[in-house]
This record gives structure tokens, sequence and C-alpha cells, in this order.
């Protein structure tokens, strides 16, 4: 049995376990160290509350450290791994597959799987490019780092990024297997003839008529995700093209009154605050878009936004500080690329990335790019990596 430790139920990632239980036949129970997320709770920089509304639950087995609705951690930064001995020892799992390091509790779940001598695999968002660091940090990071990974009997990368970070610090490529960073697609209407029924109601709703171009910014109004970039990028358009088009923002955060009003000062662009949507009500707002663009300054470790557009046959224009960015962005086929912090590089990135619009082939590309980032391919990097780990352990224990 594969043993699974994180810190709550994850949309991303639940499916993938679920994958792994009842199509690749690895039994697997997740050691999660609170519910909030599907109890509910307040996301701070979504500035919003609400609770996931697709199943994080089914297809495989679940055990919980705490409960939100007990006084158990209401956020992944106040999760404890208080029990996670006890947990690991009554399922003596044959592997434990660990999902972070950076927060205590994953630091915990490391040193007990270590300390009781389980192999360990290892899937997160590494990489090298999220943040600046000084020498003296990245020395550090860089010594802590290798020492966990060589504890690790297999290291999943999730992209060229991962990848590479894993290679620089001398992990040998036989430890090294792909399992892709991916959405689970089935809360989604996907195809033409969902684009075709959603797209112009949307609009409609938007206040967008079928002439303008729509660029859509999907995600948590912060300063690092940069949708103030995205704005200035915009008035920076010439002015045909500026006038004709509108940015909507989905999602909630801290900057929603600075760019409502950064929207009004001159040259004023059209905007639309959407709010935060939960996973089943995304699709009819990717369908109404021209574009997607994701203008992160940092600590963009991934940015799955942007395999959501994507697999919705939409285009996208994402900084160079993106994670996923080698992984899913082929300039002038499913977007454009433009150097972080630049919103005139932005702006021309932008104009070059029109050229995509109603496309139908350009759709068809960018649904074609994500044939490789799916929940199935994830989970079968997974299970190659648990049936590597206990095959050899049992040849060692014979």
């Amino acid at each position: 049995m594969l043993a699974v430790i994180e810190t709550h139920p994850i949309q991303y990632h639940a499916p993938v376990y679920r994958v792994l239980q009842t199509q690749l036949q690895v039994p697997v129970t997740v050691i999660y160290g609170s519910d909030f997320s599907v109890s509910g709770y307040r996301d701070r920089e979504f500035q919003a509350s609400f609770a996931w509304d697709t199943n994080l639950l089914s297809g495989y087995t679940s055990l919980f450290l705490s409960r939100a609705s007990e006084g158990g951690a209401s956020c992944y930064e106040e999760v404890t791994a208080k029990g996670l001995k006890e947990a690991l020892r009554q399922l003596a799992p044959a592997s434990v597959l660990i999902g972070g390091y950076n927060l205590g509790f994953y630091k915990s779940a490391f040193y007990r799987a270590w300390r009781e001598r389980y192999p360990i695999l290892f899937r997160a968002e590494t990489t090298d490019h999220a943040l600046p660091r000084g020498r003296v940090k990245q020395w550090s990071r860089d010594q802590s780092l290798h020492t966990l990974y060589q504890r690790c009997s297999k290291l999943l990368y999730i992209g060229q990024r991962s990848y590479l970070h894993y290679k620089r610090l001398g992990c040998a490529d036989e430890k090294l297997i792909f399992s892709p960073y991916c959405v689970d697609t089935e809360p989604f209407e996907l195809d033409e003839k969902a684009r075709s029924r959603l797209r112009q109601a949307t609009r409609e709703s938007l206040g967008v008529t079928e002439e303008q171009s729509v660029v859509l910014f999907s995600g948590k109004l912060s300063a690092r995700k940069g949708p103030d970039l995205l704005l200035e990028a915009i008035k920076k358009l010439p002015p045909p093209i500026r006038d004709n088009t509108v940015a909507v923002f989905l999602g909630g955060g801290d900057l929603k009154e600075e760019l409502h009003e950064r929207a009004q000062s001159s040259p004023a662009v059209k905007v639309c605050f959407v709010g935060f949507r939960n996973q089943t009500q995304l699709s009819p707002y990717y369908h109404a878009a021209d574009l997607l663009s994701l203008p992160s300054r940092y600590s963009e470790t991934w940015g799955l936004v942007v395999n959501d557009a994507l697999h919705h046959g939409l285009p996208c224009v994402v900084s160079d500080a993106v994670g996923c960015a080698p992984d899913l962005i082929e300039a002038g086929i499913t977007g454009e690329f433009f150097k972080s912090g630049s919103a005139a590089d932005l702006a021309q990135a932008l104009q070059r990335a029109l050229k995509l619009v109603g496309d139908v082939q350009a759709r068809e590309s960018c649904r074609i790019k994500m044939g490789n980032y799916t929940v199935e391919r994830a989970a079968e990097g997974i299970a190659q990596a648990y049936h590597q780990v206990t095959t050899a352990r049992r040849a060692v224990n014979a």
C-alpha cells in the first residue's frame, strides 16, 4: 500500500490518487493533516470563504489527523503532524509519497518516514526560478535539499524546470520519473460544442460584444500574480486595439479596488470583475475569453490556470516567471512569453498572441499540448515509482 502524506485534500491531487487506485491498482491511503478544504474555509489571498465543489475523497482511502469542526487546522499553515507517527505505524505502508518540504508538517513527515525506513517518493513543485536568493541562502537551501533528496528513493518531476532542479543538485537519472502537474478536467466542458453553447451567453452576461477581445486573468488578485501589470500592458496597446480589449478578472483578492481605480485612469481600460468561481463554474469564462494572461512576478512554481485554459483551447500569454512556461507555451502556437515585470513586453506579447484569436487550429493545438499533462499520466508516473521501489524492497528482504 502507498501512503500519501498531505496537509489537506487538494483539488489537483485527489483525482490522481483516485486513478492510482481505481485504474492502476495501486492501493492508496492518504493521510491528511486537516479536512478544511472539504468542510469549508476562508482563503486569505482569494478573500473568499468556500469548500471545493468537486469530490476530493472518493476512489481511495483517506484518514484525517484533525478536523476543522473539532478545532483542527483551518488553513494549511496551521496543519501539524500530531498523530502521524501512530497513523504510519498502523498502516505499515510499502512506500510513502510526500508532497512538499517547506512546512513543518512536511518536515515531520520526512523525518518520520525516514526514521521508520519507508521508501520515500517525493512529488512537489520543485524549481529554482521562483524566488531570487542571495549566495548564502542559495547555498544553504542547496545543502538542505541535496540531503533531503538523497534520502528519497524516487523523485517525481512535474516538468522541465523541476527536472533541471533535481539534476543541478546531483540527483541520478535512475531516481527521476516524470509525473506531470495536471488538473482534473472532469468538472469542465472542454470541446468546441461547449464553446459554441457557452461563449455568447457568457460574453453577454459580461457586457462584451463578439467583436471585442477578452483577456482573462484567472487567479488571486495579489501583487505577485501581476494583475496590475496586465492593466498597464493593455494601456500601452495601440488605441484601436486597446479600446477594443476587455480585461476580465476571475478571482478575488486585496488588489481589486486598486485595479478598479487603475482601469479608470487615463487611458481607461474596460474591465469586468467576476469574483471567485469554483471548479464547476469555470468553463463558461474560459470559453468566453480570447486569451488568458498570467503575468506573475515571482513564486509561480507552476501556474495551473494555464493547464485549465489550454484544455479549453484558450491560448496563454505568460511571464517567464511562470513555472510551466517551458512545458506548455509554444510561441505563436499555444501562446506567447514575455519578460516578467515588463508591461511593455507584455503589451507586445498580447499583440502577437491576438493573431491566434478565433483560429480553430490554434485552439486544437492548445488542447493537443495538454495530452501529456493529464491526471492519468501523472498517476502512471507515481505507479511506476511505487512498483520500482516495492520490487527492490522485496528483493532485498528475500
